[in-house]
């Protein structure tokens, strides 16, 4: 199995430059290199029903971060180096 390598990582804070969540920003959570998507934190945010259990004895419904495409993301000081670079001119 060959190894992915990213240009974001782990604990990263990161800016969301394309797709509907635009202009978001949060720290990387997880990376899932199988479907090359991160996991960034408040990002994507989607409903997850869970079921009853020991820990969770009437079901609920838990807000957790879906994932976003690694494509989508620039790191946050890239990013801001960017803009500032685009108000001078």
């Amino acid at each position: 199995m060959a190894s992915t390598k990213y240009h974001v990582k782990r604990g990263d804070e990161v800016v969301v430059i394309a797709g509907s969540h635009k202009g978001k920003s949060g720290k990387v959570l997880e990376i899932l290199p199988a479907k090359s998507r991160v996991r960034v934190e408040g990002v994507a945010m989607m409903k997850r029903h869970m079921k009853k259990s020991q820990e969770n004895p009437n079901g609920s419904i838990v807000e957790r971060e879906g994932s976003v495409h690694v494509s989508n993301l620039q790191k946050k000081a890239v990013f801001d180096a960017s803009k500032k670079r685009a108000v001078k001119v």
